[in-house]
Protein backbone atom coordinates (compact mmCIF):
# COMPACT_ATOMS: atom_id res chain seq x y z
CA UNK A 1 0.00 0.00 0.00
CA UNK A 2 1.77 3.50 -1.50
CA UNK A 3 2.02 6.11 1.76
CA UNK A 4 1.95 9.76 1.41
CA UNK A 5 4.68 11.17 3.46
CA UNK A 6 5.43 15.38 4.57
CA UNK A 7 8.24 17.07 5.87
CA UNK A 8 7.11 19.78 7.99
CA UNK A 9 9.30 21.99 9.89
CA UNK A 10 10.30 26.19 10.06
CA UNK A 11 13.16 27.70 7.93
CA UNK A 12 16.54 25.60 8.11
CA UNK A 13 15.41 23.43 9.72
CA UNK A 14 17.36 20.55 7.14
CA UNK A 15 13.24 19.29 5.72
CA UNK A 16 14.35 19.51 2.03
CA UNK A 17 17.42 17.86 2.41
CA UNK A 18 15.98 15.00 4.45
CA UNK A 19 12.66 15.24 2.33
CA UNK A 20 15.16 13.88 -0.89
CA UNK A 21 16.97 11.65 1.46
CA UNK A 22 14.33 9.70 2.52
CA UNK A 23 12.64 9.28 -0.75
CA UNK A 24 15.57 8.20 -2.44
CA UNK A 25 15.77 5.38 -0.06
CA UNK A 26 12.10 4.70 -0.50
CA UNK A 27 12.43 4.76 -3.96
CA UNK A 28 9.23 7.10 -3.46
CA UNK A 29 7.86 10.11 -5.99
CA UNK A 30 10.29 13.32 -3.96
CA UNK A 31 7.81 16.74 -4.22
CA UNK A 32 7.17 19.74 -2.49
CA UNK A 33 4.90 22.35 -1.70
CA UNK A 34 4.59 25.27 -3.18
CA UNK A 35 6.31 24.51 -6.95
CA UNK A 36 5.66 20.64 -7.14
CA UNK A 37 4.40 21.18 -11.02
CA UNK A 38 4.69 23.76 -13.61
CA UNK A 39 2.24 25.91 -12.34
CA UNK A 40 3.31 25.76 -8.45
CA UNK A 41 6.69 27.01 -9.77
CA UNK A 42 5.34 30.03 -11.27
CA UNK A 43 3.08 30.62 -8.26
CA UNK A 44 5.76 29.88 -5.63
CA UNK A 45 8.28 32.71 -7.70
CA UNK A 46 5.37 35.25 -6.37
CA UNK A 47 4.90 33.54 -2.91
CA UNK A 48 9.07 33.76 -2.17
CA UNK A 49 10.10 36.69 -4.27
CA UNK A 50 11.29 39.69 -2.05
CA UNK A 51 10.35 42.44 -4.26
CA UNK A 52 6.98 41.64 -3.56
CA UNK A 53 5.75 43.45 -0.72
CA UNK A 54 2.15 44.27 -1.14
CA UNK A 55 0.92 40.27 -1.06
CA UNK A 56 -2.61 40.73 0.97
CA UNK A 57 -2.34 37.46 3.56
CA UNK A 58 -5.96 36.34 1.95
CA UNK A 59 -4.35 36.69 -1.56
CA UNK A 60 -1.08 35.11 -0.59
CA UNK A 61 -3.65 31.89 1.17
CA UNK A 62 -5.77 31.27 -1.94
CA UNK A 63 -2.11 31.38 -3.81
CA UNK A 64 -0.87 28.65 -1.88
CA UNK A 65 -3.75 26.53 -1.88
CA UNK A 66 -4.19 27.15 -5.89
CA UNK A 67 -0.20 25.26 -5.79
CA UNK A 68 -1.68 22.10 -3.32
CA UNK A 69 -5.04 21.84 -5.44
CA UNK A 70 -3.13 21.54 -8.83
CA UNK A 71 0.00 19.37 -6.82
CA UNK A 72 -2.22 16.90 -5.67
CA UNK A 73 -4.07 16.51 -8.53
CA UNK A 74 -0.95 16.16 -10.72
CA UNK A 75 1.63 14.66 -8.95
CA UNK A 76 0.69 12.97 -5.13
CA UNK A 77 -2.67 11.52 -6.35
CA UNK A 78 -1.56 10.03 -9.78
CA UNK A 79 1.45 8.40 -7.33
CA UNK A 80 -0.27 6.54 -5.24
CA UNK A 81 -2.67 5.61 -7.76
CA UNK A 82 0.59 4.26 -9.91
CA UNK A 83 1.34 2.47 -6.40
CA UNK A 84 4.40 5.02 -5.66
CA UNK A 85 4.97 6.16 -2.39
CA UNK A 86 5.07 10.10 -2.15
CA UNK A 87 7.87 12.12 -0.13
CA UNK A 88 6.86 16.40 -0.06
CA UNK A 89 9.18 18.69 1.20
CA UNK A 90 5.79 20.61 3.00
CA UNK A 91 1.97 20.03 2.67
CA UNK A 92 -1.30 21.60 3.83
CA UNK A 93 0.03 21.96 7.44
CA UNK A 94 2.73 24.56 6.26
CA UNK A 95 -0.50 26.90 5.29
CA UNK A 96 -2.08 26.19 8.52
CA UNK A 97 1.59 27.17 10.69
CA UNK A 98 2.32 30.16 8.18
CA UNK A 99 -0.94 31.69 7.12
CA UNK A 100 -2.86 30.78 10.27
CA UNK A 101 -0.90 30.86 13.14
CA UNK A 102 1.89 33.24 11.33
CA UNK A 103 0.05 35.43 9.62
CA UNK A 104 -2.46 35.65 12.14
CA UNK A 105 -5.77 34.94 9.76
CA UNK A 106 -8.76 33.12 11.54
CA UNK A 107 -7.24 28.81 11.20
CA UNK A 108 -10.87 27.85 10.64
CA UNK A 109 -10.80 29.71 7.67
CA UNK A 110 -7.50 28.76 6.47
CA UNK A 111 -8.92 24.99 7.30
CA UNK A 112 -11.22 25.25 5.24
CA UNK A 113 -10.62 26.86 2.33
CA UNK A 114 -7.43 24.29 1.97
CA UNK A 115 -9.92 21.16 2.97
CA UNK A 116 -11.41 22.15 -0.60
CA UNK A 117 -7.91 22.33 -2.09
CA UNK A 118 -6.85 18.70 -0.75
CA UNK A 119 -10.27 17.09 -0.24
CA UNK A 120 -9.30 13.51 1.32
CA UNK A 121 -5.66 13.77 0.22
CA UNK A 122 -3.91 14.12 3.86
CA UNK A 123 -0.23 12.97 4.51
CA UNK A 124 -0.15 9.37 6.29
CA UNK A 125 2.63 10.64 8.40
CA UNK A 126 3.75 13.87 9.25
CA UNK A 127 7.61 14.66 10.34
CA UNK A 128 8.31 17.30 11.87
CA UNK A 129 12.04 18.92 12.30
CA UNK A 130 12.78 20.93 14.86
CA UNK A 131 16.35 22.66 15.20
CA UNK A 132 16.99 25.40 18.45
CA UNK A 133 17.26 28.98 17.50
CA UNK A 134 20.97 29.06 16.86
CA UNK A 135 21.29 26.24 14.83
CA UNK A 136 18.51 28.20 12.37
CA UNK A 137 20.58 31.34 12.76
CA UNK A 138 23.69 29.93 11.64
CA UNK A 139 22.29 28.55 8.57
CA UNK A 140 20.17 30.71 7.54
CA UNK A 141 23.73 33.61 7.61
CA UNK A 142 24.81 30.84 4.76
CA UNK A 143 22.33 31.72 1.91
CA UNK A 144 20.35 34.35 0.99
CA UNK A 145 16.67 35.25 2.67
CA UNK A 146 13.42 34.73 0.13
CA UNK A 147 10.45 36.58 1.44
CA UNK A 148 8.96 34.02 4.46
CA UNK A 149 12.58 33.42 5.96
CA UNK A 150 12.59 37.70 6.14
CA UNK A 151 9.12 37.89 7.88
CA UNK A 152 10.68 38.21 11.43
CA UNK A 153 11.50 36.50 14.28
CA UNK A 154 8.29 37.01 15.94
CA UNK A 155 6.56 35.48 12.74
CA UNK A 156 8.80 32.55 13.11
CA UNK A 157 8.13 32.22 16.10
CA UNK A 158 4.35 31.69 15.66
CA UNK A 159 4.80 29.41 12.74
CA UNK A 160 6.63 27.14 15.19
CA UNK A 161 4.28 27.33 17.97
CA UNK A 162 1.65 26.80 15.25
CA UNK A 163 3.64 23.06 14.41
CA UNK A 164 4.08 22.12 17.56
CA UNK A 165 0.32 22.85 18.59
CA UNK A 166 -0.81 20.56 15.43
CA UNK A 167 1.77 17.86 16.17
CA UNK A 168 0.51 17.60 19.96
CA UNK A 169 -3.54 17.70 18.88
CA UNK A 170 -2.39 14.66 16.25
CA UNK A 171 0.18 12.01 17.47
CA UNK A 172 -0.86 9.46 15.66
CA UNK A 173 -0.25 11.00 12.13
CA UNK A 174 2.71 13.59 13.56
CA UNK A 175 6.22 12.80 15.32
CA UNK A 176 8.97 15.22 15.93
CA UNK A 177 12.14 15.03 15.73
CA UNK A 178 15.58 17.09 16.37
CA UNK A 179 17.48 18.00 13.51
CA UNK A 180 19.80 19.62 14.90
CA UNK A 181 22.59 16.78 15.04
CA UNK A 182 24.71 15.04 12.37
CA UNK A 183 23.12 14.39 9.69
CA UNK A 184 23.37 10.48 9.39
CA UNK A 185 22.01 10.56 13.12
CA UNK A 186 18.56 12.54 11.78
CA UNK A 187 19.05 10.19 8.86
CA UNK A 188 18.81 7.43 11.26
CA UNK A 189 15.89 8.48 13.18
CA UNK A 190 13.63 9.24 10.21
CA UNK A 191 14.07 5.96 8.69
CA UNK A 192 12.92 4.62 11.94
CA UNK A 193 10.31 6.58 12.83
CA UNK A 194 9.19 5.54 9.28
CA UNK A 195 9.39 2.01 9.87
CA UNK A 196 7.49 2.08 13.49
CA UNK A 197 4.75 4.45 12.05
CA UNK A 198 4.16 2.66 8.68
CA UNK A 199 6.41 -0.70 8.25
CA UNK A 200 8.48 0.11 5.94
CA UNK A 201 11.81 1.75 4.74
Amino acid sequence: MPVYIAFEGAEACGKSSHAKRLAEHLDAVATRETGGTAIGRRLREILHDTAVTDLDDHAETLIVAADRAQHLAEVVRPALASGRHVVSDRSVYSTLAYQGYGRGLPLDQVRAINEWAVGETLPDLVILLTVPPEVTERRMAKRERDRFELAGDDFHTRVEDGFAAMAAADPDRWVVLDASGPVEDVTDAIRGAVRARLGIG
